[in-house]
């Protein structure tokens, strides 16, 4: 079952680990762009860390990420 909650995940980001809290629809989501990228998912963690303001949380950007991703995949394919 697909919670509304976040969980914690881990990364490893530029050799340090860290952890995130992002709901399992935002992961899903993440991990499968992560794919269609040919990312390993640390790897698109830290071009979204290197990308983020300094005062937006990794998880927010993350979101961010996601959100984007899809809503510009959406108006390439209403063209």
């Amino acid at each position: 079952m697909i919670s509304l909650k976040p969980k914690k995940r881990s990364l490893t980001l530029r050799g340090h680990r860290t952890s995130v809290s992002v709901e399992d629809r935002f992961w899903a989501a993440f991990r499968q762009i992560a794919a269609d990228e040919n990312l390993a998912i640390n790897a698109l963690a830290a071009k979204v860390d290197e990308g983020r303001p300094y005062e937006e949380g990794l998880a927010s950007a993350i979101r961010d990420y996601v959100l984007q991703y899809y809503m510009r995949l959406s108006r390439s394919n209403d063209d």
